[in-house]
This record gives C-alpha cells, structure tokens and sequence, in this order.
C-alpha cells in the first residue's frame, strides 16, 4: 500500500526552499545548498516522509537574461524548465551525498513539474512576480526604457522586473510524484512549477512565473502532507517589519494572520505570499511554518520560527 494511504507513523513534511536564498551562480548555490541540506537531512533520518520544493525566481531572470544577451526568445515557461533542471541537479547531488555520508539508503529524484493554471487568471492582467537581480532604482528605470519591461521596488531591497503570475490550480504531475514519494525523495514543483494552461484537452506553456510558496502549499495539501515549511534567510515573520516597534512573531493563528494580510502588514514582493500559502494549507487544519534552515528542527518542536495553526 502507498505510503500516504498507510497509516502514519512519522510525518509528511513539504520544504520549500527560497530561491534568494540559494544565491545567483551555481557555485554559491551550491555552497548555501550543502548548509541548508542538512537540518533536512535531519528530518530524513528521523524517519519523516520529506518533499522539496525550491525558488527561481533569482535563477529564472539569469536565463532569461543570458538568452536576451544573445538575441534569443527565450519564452518564461522554458525558462522556468531550465531553473528547474539545474537548482534539482543540484539539490539532488548535495542531498544525496549528504545521505551517502550518513550511510542512508535513500535517494532523491527531481521532476520537471507542470503547474496548471487558468488562463484568465487575474494574474496574467498585472505584472506583481519579481525575478532576476536587484537593481539601483537609476539603473531600473534605464533597463526599463531599453527594454520595455516593468521594473519594481521588492520590499526595501532594490528593483526588480516583475512579471505575470497566475495562481497554480492542479499540479500536473501529482500521481506520479505520490508514486515516487514511497521509496524517493521528491523534488518538484520548483519555482512554482512550469506554468500550463489546457486548450483542446492538450497542455501548452505559457509566459509567467509561479509564486513557489503558492505551489508549495497546493503539493502539501494534494499529497495530504502533516506540515508546510517554508524556509528563508531570517528565523521569523516580523510584525511592523523595520519599525521602531518590530515584533517577531513565534506561534500565531490563522485568524491573526488574515488579520495582517488584510492590513497590508506584509511586501506583496516577499512575505506576503509566504503568508498566504501557510493559510491555504492550515485551513486543512494542519500546521504551516516559516523559519530559515538553521532553526528547522527546533521550529518542528514548536520552539522556533513562525508557527502558523488554526
């Protein structure tokens, strides 16, 4: 019988990593991917099912530029397959070294992963997803000019150029990654997954970006996960982020976080769908998370990070 039929033992946990926090070259990422494996190397060897989810949207504008570069068009949908390949060749290569050395006999797999999405998704009627490198708002507004594209402030961090992003409706791929997750690690779903639309009972790529941690939380719900973890640079969500009354939030409800939502406490660019995916999964009432690698384990004991429940 299938592991997610059977009954449960240890827990289901879906992990999405950041794309900003893996770096902007494959060289870096590596190094960071090698620090942030490890926690979760941690959860696999306790004896939980674990599924990975990873960001692109660093990687994701990088290929996209180097075809610019050489004058060819190169659609978003490719792009996003691309990312895919190369963040899960690497992801894979560090986890399953990390698992060799700890003498496990497990080993991960990496699925291109289509997103369906609609294609009248008010996302596609604004431009709201950053990807790519930051830049001086100076330098923004000439690429801005040079290339027609939209070009935004991302949280206080620096501009960024946004792009379409529609919201994921069906992984494509779900049975095959339930099949997989009884004897693999998974890793899908990454940046969100290549979004797709249906004409005429056939699927086509189409020019957008996913929000990951949206996708994330539809894997972890379609796969019934116990938890959703998302993993970032800092070890909390704050409250008032960057004033003088900054509060770090530990263990919160779901209502309180609408609350924050609906007062545009958190940057549409960054924590803000973080937010939003932890409420769509913990309306299953299940339990989400939002820390950094290095405080996972304490987080899974409820004694770090956010810790968002009904």
């Amino acid at each position: 019988m299938p592991a997610y039929l059977m009954e449960k033992t240890s827990e289901t946990i879906v992990i999405s990593l950041g794309g900003n926090a893996l770096g902007y070259e494959p060289a870096s990422q590596i190094e960071n991917l090698k620090k942030a494996i490890i926690p979760i190397v941690d959860l696999i060897e306790d004896g939980h099912i674990v599924m990975i989810s990873h960001g692109n949207g660093p990687q994701v504008g990088l290929i996209l530029k180097a075809f610019e570069n050489a004058n060819v068009d190169m659609p978003l949908a490719e792009c996003g397959a691309m990312s895919q390949g190369y963040i899960g060749y690497e992801l894979k290569q560090v986890l399953d070294n990390e698992l060799k050395k700890r003498g496990l006999e497990k080993q991960s797999v990496c699925i291109v992963t289509q997103t369906l999405v609609d294609e009248d998704d008010e996302g596609f009627f604004e431009q709201n997803k950053p990807i790519g490198r930051f830049y001086t708002k100076d330098e923004a507004e000439k690429l801005s000019l040079k290339t027609g594209f939209t070009y935004k402030d991302d949280a206080g961090r620096g501009y960024r150029r946004h792009v379409c992003s529609p919201r994921p409706r069906r992984i494509i791929e779900e049975q095959a990654i339930r099949k997989l997750m009884d004897e693999f690690i998974v890793i899908c779903a990454g940046g969100g997954g290549v979004p797709v639309i249906e004409k005429d009972g056939a699927l086509q790529g189409i020019d957008a970006v996913i929000d990951k941690d949206l996708c994330s939380a539809l894997l972890a719900q379609s796969i019934d996960a116990d938890k959703l973890v998302i993993l970032m640079k800092e070890d909390n969500v704050f409250y008032h982020f960057g004033k003088a009354d900054e509060e770090k939030l530990g263990r919160v409800s779901a209502s309180k976080m609408y609350q924050y939502l609906e007062e545009g406490e958190f940057a549409k660019g960054s924590m803000y769908p973080k937010v939003e995916a932890c409420l769509n999964f913990v309306r299953d009432g299940k339990q989400a998370i939002i820390t950094s690698p290095e405080l996972l384990k304490e987080a899974l004991k409820g004694k770090a990070g956010t810790i968002i429940t009904i």
